[in-house]
């Protein structure tokens, strides 16, 4: 078992009242699997995406990932779990514009404390493995939009994480780079890599082995 979450709650409150974001999410994921998270606007995607990328809290529940208790753990631990553990690729791409392409595929590399020539080698690695070794010194701004999100996704997983998080990955892509994208995740997950998805697209959520449909952040 990679991970379980059992009776999840998230709220805000909001003139005196509790708001649930998330309401008693019961979740079991296995190595191995790919699973589309889908649901209208508000229905709590991206809010438990968060939560299992350990970037949110919750209030209520309990997170157990790779038996350790997220829930139990102080914030550094946490966050140190995210780092070993845990692959992100956004919407938005989130990759630092003020660094060259190679510079971001570092970044994730310089908190692990890897040594110079191993960062190289992986970096050099990476833009082989995604077709990208005449980018590496180039800037985000210079990119297209479907080669921003492969530095994302290359940036993501070059520290081998266990469990790859992607919120709307294709969001801002044409159909043809979404397919790569796709394909890409497929390809991925044969390899072993956990993957959670969270999508609006029909075709996207078809590469998943199962889909979990939420509504006013429930499991229905």
């Amino acid at each position: 078992m990679l991970l379980q979450l059992n009776n999840i709650y998230k709220w805000v409150n909001s003139g005196g009242q509790r708001i649930f974001l998330l309401k008693d999410i019961n979740l079991e994921v296995e190595q191995g699997e790919f699973i589309s998270v889908m649901g209208p606007s508000g229905s709590g995607k991206s809010t438990l995406l968060n939560v299992i990328g350990m970037l949110d809290s919750f209030d209520e529940g309990e997170y157990h990932f790779l038996e350790e208790s997220v829930h139990t753990l102080k914030e550094k631990h946490r966050a140190q779990m995210y780092k070993e553990y845990i692959g992100f690729v956004f919407q938005s791409y989130h990759l630092l514009d003020d660094l060259t392409v190679q510079e971001n595929l570092e970044m994730p590399l310089l908190y692990k404390k890897y040594k110079s020539p191993e960062r190289k080698a992986m970096v050099a690695d990476m833009l082989d493995r995604f077709n990208i070794v005449g980018k590496k010194d180039l800037f985000p701004v210079q990119l297209s939009g479907g080669q921003q999100q492969l530095v994302g996704v290359a940036r993501a997983l070059i520290s081998n994480p266990k469990l790859l998080l992607a919120d709307e990955p294709t969001g801002n892509l044409n159909s043809k780079q979404s397919e790569e994208i796709m394909e890409l995740f497929k390809q991925l997950n044969n390899e072993g890599v956990t993957i959670i998805q969270v999508t609006h697209s029909e075709s996207n959520a078809a590469y998943g082995s199962r889909i979990i449909n939420l509504l006013d952040g429930r499991r229905v």
